[in-house]
């Protein structure tokens, strides 16, 4: 111990001990993500394993905790006030994503209607060409929109109107909408060998715990070695 705070080893007891804390942290940090990994998958598998709620029927109040669970709405979709998500990709073909509100029993729900080229589509204007018109039923799944960009990500401005977006920020696009809209959206189900955009899709969920405890297991290893071996090599130095 004498030696470790020593004036000639000061500086590197130091450096070891922030290593130590930091390579804690770390695996604490895994844990948390292990843990919000469990959450999630737990998500997934209770609201799939429920009946597809019908919305024209039930509206539940806590719709918002309901993400994932399949869904059923039938309405007409109001063109003038769609939006576009831009930076989105079918196969390596670069466009956007028609997000468009779906009008029924007095109120509102965002549909992702899918994915559109890029060429030809740079204004409003040019999506009319996608239109649905009358009455429609859409299928899919309930999903909650993304307030803030991913790591990396651009985000959109804090006020005023836009057309296209960087994230489909349900709560800001329904602060531009003329009527009220439910704070989540519908993303539809995938129709084999679509090649018609809009081409509605599906992300791949794994519902695994992925590399989270081994990860954990790494840090907490480095915060050992270093702790408890760090004395070893000060005893070896004599």
């Amino acid at each position: 111990m004498k030696k470790m705070f020593s004036r000639a080893w000061l500086l590197t007891t130091l450096l070891v001990f922030a290593g130590t804390a930091f390579c804690i942290r770390m695996g604490i940090w895994q844990l948390d993500r292990l843990e919000q990994r469990h959450a999630f998958n737990l998500q997934v598998e209770t609201m799939r394993a429920k009946e597809p709620l019908d919305l024209n029927q039930n509206l539940p109040d806590d719709i918002s905790s309901m993400e994932w669970r399949a869904v059923t709405v039938s309405g007409e979709y109001d063109f003038e006030n769609q939006v576009a998500l831009r930076n989105q990709y079918n196969g390596d073909q670069y466009g956007y994503h028609l997000i468009t509100p779906l009008l029924f029993n007095g109120t509102a729900v965002l549909v992702d209607r899918g994915w559109i080229p890029a060429d030809g589509n740079a204004v409003p204007a040019d999506w009319r060409k996608y239109d649905e018109a009358g009455q429609v039923t859409v299928t899919g799944q309930i999903r909650l929109g993304q307030e803030k960009p991913a790591f990396g990500g651009v985000a959109d401005a804090d006020t005023g109107s836009l057309d296209v977006w960087n994230n489909l920020n349900v709560v800001r696009i329904a602060e531009q909408s003329p009527y009220p809209i439910l704070t989540v959206y519908v993303q539809p189900n995938e129709v084999t060998n679509d090649t018609i955009p809009p081409i509605p899709f599906q992300p791949v969920v794994e519902l695994t715990e992925g590399s989270h405890s081994s990860y954990a297991l790494q840090w907490f290893s480095f915060a050992a070695i270093l702790f408890f071996g760090y004395p070893f090599f000060l005893r070896k130095q004599e």
